[in-house]
């Protein structure tokens, strides 16, 4: 099921992509697409009603966030060999966390903006993992993988030098406005039958900078959220951005390409659909 949420940003409705790919409105059933229907057996309603029978949506509307906007982002730094190589990293003994605040989630063609005195803006194409119902102190990871509501794209937008050369947490490169675009769906576990088996690809100006695969995570997604956890309970509608693959600006020789305004970033995921994002100025 493919699970989306459309309109102006802050007014978005619930929605469901029928088989023949029309936006069908799930206002009727609920009112939002957050961690109450996750775990309360939303999808559960969506996929026990008639989907013909629901009100269409205009298909050109404004697509938001999959997720009404979630308690945390929790987020795995260098969580690919390969990603970990190019940064000069060594790969980590156990998962790298940090956190991206809440509002920074955006839809998937929304802007994403410079922050003011920015230089070294980076894109990173995710695997965001969308959890559905508490997780604390899992036993194993089919435990984990119970706790998984679906998945959805994820651009972890990062301002290299306030993560890295202004000291304290990487949080500060991670938490500015729009630095989280997701969507356009979130695709039930049910339809992704191996997360680890999933090619990410993220082009800028219609250049290809990363072409990576979840295989090649250092730690998985059940194995994240089992982690995850034992330092914090995981409360449904919860995302998990799960670590990006070689290929950002920070890897690559000087002169680094970093984003500058006008640019486009398109990313996509096998089965979670596409993004692209205009580049702009805050």
């Amino acid at each position: 099921m493919r699970l989306l949420r459309v309109g102006s940003a802050g007014a978005e409705r619930p929605a469901v992509l029928d088989a023949e790919g029309r936006v069908r409105d799930l206002s009727g059933i609920t009112g939002d697409i957050d961690g109450e229907f996750l775990s309360g057996g939303g999808v559960e309603r969506v996929r026990g009603t008639d989907l013909g029978a629901l009100p269409e949506l205009d298909p050109s509307t404004r697509v938001g966030p999959p997720v009404a906007r979630p308690g945390k982002i929790v987020c795995i730094g260098l969580n690919y060999s390969d990603h970990a190589a190019e940064t000069g990293a060594p790969e980590p003994a156990e998962p790298v966390l940090f956190m991206k605040a809440p509002n920074t989630v955006v839809g998937p063609d929304d802007e994403v903006l410079l922050p003011r005195g920015s230089v070294k803006t980076d894109w990173e194409v995710e695997l965001a993992v969308v959890i559905g119902r508490t997780a604390r102190y899992l036993a194993d990871d089919e435990a984990a993988m119970t706790c998984v509501a679906g998945y959805a794209i994820s651009n972890d937008v990062s301002e290299r030098e306030f993560q890295l050369e202004r000291g304290g947490q990487w949080d500060k490169g991670k938490s500015c406005e729009t630095f989280n675009p997701m969507g356009p769906w979130l695709v039930t576990a049910d339809e992704i039958a191996d997360p680890q088996r999933l090619g990410l690809r993220l082009r800028v100006n219609g250049d290809t900078r990363q072409d990576g695969d979840t295989a090649n995570m250092i730690f998985g997604v059940a194995g994240i959220v089992r982690y995850l956890s034992g330092f914090m309970v995981l409360e449904p509608g919860d995302v998990i951005n799960t670590g990006t693959p070689a290929g950002v600006a920070m890897g690559m020789p000087e002169p680094k390409p970093y984003l500058r305004a006008g640019d486009v970033v398109e990313l996509e995921i096998d089965g979670l659909g596409s993004q692209r994002q205009k580049v702009g100025q805050a």
